[in-house]
């Protein structure tokens, strides 16, 4: 059953920058057109996905969905070959744009939070090989190209102005950001109130990180007012680039979100709290805020995940970031519940995972 809360809340053309993201890592998981049919029904017109998978592609031809594509971490390698980078491009976008709304390229994910320093040291030389090679096939300037990069990348994050990388990864970051500013292309972040809170839960305010409004932090240098993580987080990453001369380039939000299930030790992770900071999300995205530092550029937020992925390892609450359960019914209560329509999605399920995200 689709949500009264969700056709409300998103069936507002004001709503403009709110995405979701699309996970695969489960098998028990509805068609990718029923997939298209659920956001359609809700009004969602971006999507990212963790791979290219051609039957996503196929079934959202000819939609209204804007749709970021992923390039997987073990792939980069071999795209440092400007024809290798080339021939992905002729067969992984080439076959369904204009089709379909292809709007970005993301290459890899969480590089820099790695331990791999081939992979971070490849990872830009990879984007610029398909950056050109989008420019070969005339698609340079409908699709963008970046990384997700996780926030613990970096040193300091709060106060925000105090926000910096980390040092050991900050040659790769002042390379990475020169392709950025170099491509008009936004610097995406992976930005998830929710570990904060579960690591400091005496020292973090529970409102705080669910975006309630409740709690203020003032920043002492720049006296700006954070009435939550998500902002705090975001504005960090604009001051740590603009400590290696970076200003300008655009933050975006590629994942955040709140688990409603988690292990014992996974303090905070439960339905209540998932659906006050998802609503408190929607609620934002519905009024087209900026943060305290660019409060006039409205945040462009994906939120994780649209269903619950029953193969994904690691703890409990890996496998409970859904709105959905691939049944189609909510994964909890959003807080009312007056059902408006139904869309079933049980009739047709994709048998296994076509990648993982990473």
């Amino acid at each position: 059953m689709i949500h009264f809360f969700l056709l409300f809340f998103l069936s507002f053309s004001g709503v403009r920058s709110l995405g979701v993201n699309y996970g695969q890592v489960g098998d028990n998981l509805p068609s990718p057109d029923k997939v298209l049919e659920l956001l359609t029904s809700l009004n969602i017109s971006k999507v990212r996905i963790y791979d290219t998978n051609p039957q996503i592609l196929t079934s959202f031809a000819n939609s209204n969905t804007e749709l970021i594509v992923t390039i997987e971490n073990e792939m980069l390698t071999q795209l440092l070959d400007p024809q290798q980078a080339l021939q992905w491009v002729v067969t992984h976008i080439k076959p369904y744009f204009p089709a379909v709304r292809i709007t970005g390229i993301a290459v890899g994910n969480e590089i820099f939070t790695g331990n791999d320093t081939v992979l971070m040291a490849n990872l830009v030389p990879a984007m610029m090989a398909i950056h050109e090679a989008l420019g070969e096939l005339g698609l340079g300037s409908y699709i963008h190209v970046s990384t997700p990069t996780s926030l613990a990348v970096l040193e300091e994050s709060f106060p925000p102005s105090a926000g910096s990388f980390k040092g050991e990864v900050s040659s790769y970051i002042s390379q990475f950001l020169q392709f950025l500013s170099r491509t008009k292309a936004p610097f995406w972040v992976n930005a998830y109130p929710y570990f904060a809170y579960k690591d400091n839960p005496d020292i973090i305010s529970l409102d705080y990180a669910l975006l309630n409004a409740m709690t203020y932090l003032v920043d002492p240098s720049t006296k700006l007012n954070y009435d939550n993580m998500l902002y705090a987080q975001v504005d960090a990453v604009i001051f740590g680039m603009a400590r290696l001369g970076f200003d300008g380039i655009e933050v975006r939000v590629s994942e955040t979100g709140w688990p409603s299930k988690g292990d014992v030790d996974e303090i905070g992770a439960n339905s209540e709290n998932a659906a006050i900071y998802n609503r408190n999300l929607l609620r934002r995205q519905l009024a087209n805020e900026g943060t305290p530092l660019r409060p006039n550029t409205r945040l462009e937020v994906y939120l994780f995940a649209l269903f619950n992925e029953d193969m994904k390892p690691g703890p409990t609450s890996e496998r409970n970031y859904g709105l959905y359960q691939p049944d189609g019914t909510m994964a909890y209560n959003m807080g009312l519940s007056t059902s408006s329509a139904s869309v079933s999605l049980s009739s047709s399920a994709t048998k296994g995972p076509s990648t993982n995200e990473m």
